[in-house]
């Protein structure tokens, strides 16, 4: 029996697997961090020397080196900056095969300048930071180099930003009203940037060089051991049978994979070259089977216990540990998913779409016997941070059993040439978050030069005339459209620095208004008009981008309301909670999710008049209110509405088991 169960579920996954080299071209169109060089002969031994080497170093310190921390961000800047020449071309029409003679000169010249740091950190701490004359060109040439390499990497509209707040900075006596300030010298923006922590080596980049690389690493070590492929045969095996099955098998396996992947683009080049191609199999169209792997894919970033770098940047800003960030995203994570995935239901048996034949699939009992292990370091990782171990320390163990549990099964096991190459994946993989941490030190370098962040966080309160809704709307336009072209670690820092000091004025809790920038910035890879996780699903299903990006808005569309809950109500984030008032919030926001996306779909148990949908709509927004006693009252009435609706379903309108 389990050799036809293996032998039924290798030909479902040989029909639904897309080409690698396919895939590849897709990420890199909608992903600057993927389009890297892939380096042969001796400049691909010393890059991947170089890399390896990074994580040693961060494994090394995570463990048992005490560095100051200033010392920690000047090295793993260093590591990723040299590391950045030499992977990404200037153009997108560069070699990908080799590094030219003047990027080999670039990688030379950042190893100097940001090195220098390293090496004479405890003179320059004498000195207080005052610089010597010599030092001023070393830092012009730092900024320089690490506006040019986070063009590479991260794109156009974060350097491009990030000069715009530098040029602030020395123009300040030409800005208009009350942004106006009397101008700084660029000695003295160059000293700002380069010799203090408050600039390119400030918090961002500490929380870079500390929790963000070493979860990813753990990412890397959980994927190399077969991590990704477990959780989608384990999605496969919990719901590729139920209605519509292939995409709540992609919400399921996404939301998994996002305990180990922060990124919305990779998630959805990951899962979906699998989920769709089911979906389309068993009726869904392109774009919507595009849309709700972007979806899925994104929210993967709020789902703890391991969230995107912004979770643990946002720990830093707040001065709380990480465990109550963690915590506090647990029930909007599960209101998010469960949003999706009864979009993807009520779509499913509106329109009759039946799952995967149980024949095919792959066995709970099954797959947790054969991978079940895998699920260990998730849990070492949970364990050592409820033991009130750092979120470092838990990463670090979360690695090391990784490599011992792999150890359990031979088709799991990591010899050394896997440890040494999910060493490499995991510091590729930080790239992208070390250079978008150093450029927008000069963004919260720059609020903290000129008190930039508090002049646009009153003008936000004037604008909105001290009312708060207008605000959070402002709010979330600001996240969206930043999200744009920042990536969302780069988003929520310029949102934190300059909008969440606005709601905190308006008496929000800071920890709310935090994760409302938070959450918004990661919902922009959903949002037309761009939404790379949209784009991304659209390339791999053959759909339109634009259709895709809108239907994604669709599905996604009662999780939009979710971030309001969490202002209005602090205890969605477990803050002081009264846990009967928490339930019944909870599950009153619940019953809103189903009969909001009812609503919007035309479809609860049966097709919907347009005065029963009209009657449903404003219930389920009811839901989502701040007093008790709507959610209540809300709840009851659409409990009746949804039993009348069932009542009044005639049996053969019934479309699919399940």
């Amino acid at each position: 029996m389990q050799d036809q169960l293996e032998k039924n579920k290798a030909s479902l996954l040989d029909q639904v697997s897309m080409d690698e080299n396919a895939v590849q071209e897709l990420v890199e169109k909608y992903d600057v961090e993927s389009r890297y060089r892939r380096l042969a002969g001796l400049p691909g031994k010393f890059i991947s020397a170089w890399l390896v080497a990074m994580a040693a170093f961060h494994l090394y310190t995570a463990s048992f080196g005490v560095l100051p921390i200033a010392i920690i961000r000047a090295v793993h800047l260093t590591f990723a900056i040299v590391a950045v020449y030499l992977l990404y071309p200037s153009t997108r029409k560069g070699s990908k095969t080799t590094v030219p003679w003047y990027d080999w000169l670039l990688a030379a010249a950042s190893c100097g300048v940001i090195g220098y740091i390293v090496v004479m950190f405890n003179d320059i701490s004498r000195r207080g930071a005052l610089p010597v004359p010599y030092e001023i060109y070393l830092g012009a040439a730092a900024v320089l180099l690490i506006l040019e390499g986070g063009r590479r990497i991260v794109g156009n509209v974060l350097p491009v930003l990030s000069s715009l707040f530098l040029f602030y900075c020395y123009f300040g006596q030409i800005m208009p009203g009350m942004f106006m300030h009397r101008g700084y010298s660029l000695s003295r923006i160059v000293q700002h940037m380069y010799l203090t922590p408050e600039g390119i080596f400030g918090v961002a980049l500490g929380v870079s060089a500390t929790f963000v690389v070493m979860f990813i690493i753990f990412g890397a070590f959980l994927g190399r051991s077969g991590g990704a492929r477990f959780f989608n045969e384990l999605a496969l095996a919990v719901a590729g049978h139920s209605p519509g099955g292939p995409a709540k098998v992609a919400v399921v396996a996404s939301g998994l994979l996002g305990t180990i992947n922060g990124s919305s683009v990779a998630n959805v080049a990951t899962t979906g070259t699998f989920t769709i191609p089911l979906m389309k199999r068993v009726g869904y169209k392109p774009e919507y089977a595009g849309a709700v792997e972007a979806c899925a894919s994104t929210g993967g970033q709020l789902m703890p216990p391991i969230m995107g770098a912004g979770a643990f940047i946002m720990s830093e800003f707040l001065g709380i540990p990480y465990l109550r960030i963690a915590a506090a995203a647990i029930i909007p994570a599960i209101l998010y998913y469960t949003a999706i995935f009864v979009n993807v239901h009520i779509s499913a048996r509106k329109n009759g779409l039946r799952g995967l034949s149980r024949d095919e699939l792959p066995v709970i009992k099954e797959v947790l016997k054969k991978d079940g292990h895998l699920l260990i370091p998730i849990g070492v990782v949970i364990g050592t941070l409820l033991m009130k171990y750092t979120p470092v320390a838990s990463a670090f163990f979360g690695v090391v059993s990784v490599v011992v549990v792999s150890q359990f099964r031979k088709h799991t096991r990591m010899g050394f040439k896997d440890i040494l190459d999910a060493m490499e994946e995991g510091s590729r993989g930080a790239l992208g978050v070390a250079m978008a941490c150093a450029l927008v030190g000069f963004v919260v370098g720059t609020s903290s030069l000129t008190s930039l962040g508090l002049t646009i966080s009153n003008n936000i309160i004037d604008l909105s005339g001290g009312k708060l809704l207008p605000m959070l709307v402002m709010a979330m336009v600001a996240s969206l459209v930043l999200g744009m072209g920042l990536p969302t670690t780069a988003n929520y820092i310029v949102c934190s620095t300059i909008v969440a000091p606005a709601l905190i004025g308006m008496n929000v809790l800071p920890l709310a208004a935090h994760m409302f920038v938070f959450y918004f910035g990661i919902m922009a890879d959903l949002t037309p008009p761009v939404c790379l996780a949209a784009f991304t699903g659209a390339g791999i299903a053959g759909a339109s981008p634009g259709k895709t990006g809108i239907t994604a808005t669709k599905i996604a569309l009662v999780a939009y309301f979710i971030p309001y809950s969490f202002v209005y109500t602090p205890m969605v984030l477990l803050q002081n909670p009264n846990f009967v008032h928490l339930a019944i919030l909870v599950g009153s926001s619940i019953l809103g999710i189903m009969s909001l996306a009812g609503s919007l779909e035309g479809w609860m148990f049966r097709d919907m008049k347009p005065i029963e949908r009209l009657i449903l709509l404003p219930l389920a927004i009811a839901t989502f209110m701040p007093q008790v006693t709507v959610n209540l009252v809300a709840g009851a009435l659409l409990i009746a509405m949804l039993f009348l609706l069932k009542r009044t379903t005639k049996p053969e309108v019934g479309l699919a088991e399940g």
